[in-house]
């Protein structure tokens, strides 16, 4: 049964990091009938919002939005890509550049425990370690009480920030990007389309899988 349970819970969190890399890969051959690239569109869609103040700049890898700089990064494949890949992906980053625009709140949540999270998080980890130096030093057991519960609770911050995530995701795929893509996208496209947006999302739902394990593997740790 452990076995079993190891094999489903692996399972759960590199299934759907393998299926968006499948996905994101099957539609990111060029087109020749598209009229630009995905930089192209995510600066064509921020003028035609009206959304002053943002840039598209291209980097190496990993597509995001920055809300403190105001910036669409994509990276070179996407931003100099003319492919539905290229342009669902740009739409989707835009997708959030609209969200802190119109001060969508689980957006501006995400960012403000971002930060926390990450502090809290390197935190964790140090109390995790010295708690049982520290409960040797001080003997006191609620001592050591007080260090687990901070250690599980810096932990819960990031998983709390990774399923903050997973509605800003998905609003920025759907709400957000897939009306935009119906006005640049030939018919045709739109299922293609659609499953690269919801790639894009279900990265983060394996990337908070993965912080409730991370929390789930410290606590049973923690109790032997």
């Amino acid at each position: 049964m452990i076995v079993v349970a190891v094999v489903l819970l692996l399972a759960l969190f590199l299934l759907p990091n393998v299926w968006a890399k499948w996905v994101i890969s099957r539609h990111a051959r060029g087109r020749d009938d598209y009229p630009g690239t995905g930089g192209e569109l995510a600066e064509h869609l921020l003028r035609r919002l009206g959304i002053d103040g943002v840039e598209v700049e291209m980097i190496e890898q990993g597509d995001h939005y920055d809300p403190q700089a105001r910036r669409v990064r994509l990276s070179r494949d996407i931003f100099q890509g003319r492919s539905l890949t290229a342009v669902t992906v740009a739409a989707h980053e835009v997708g959030h550049a609209i969200q802190h625009h119109q001060g969508y709140a689980p957006l501006l949540a995400r960012t403000r425990l971002v930060g926390v999270a990450q502090k809290a998080e390197k935190l964790g980890a140090v109390l995790m370690m010295a708690a049982p130096l520290l409960f040797l030093l001080t003997r006191v057991p609620g001592g050591m009480a007080v260090v687990v519960a901070a250690a599980v609770i810096s932990f819960g911050t990031a998983a709390l920030v990774h399923l903050v995530t997973l509605p800003v995701e998905f609003d920025a795929s759907f709400q957000r990007a897939l009306p935009l893509l119906k006005e640049y996208v030939p018919p045709y496209d739109m299922p293609g389309a659609r499953h690269v947006l919801t790639a894009c999302a279900f990265t983060y739902v394996a990337a908070s899988l993965a912080s409730i394990l991370n929390l789930g593997r410290w606590l049973v740790i923690l109790r032997r």
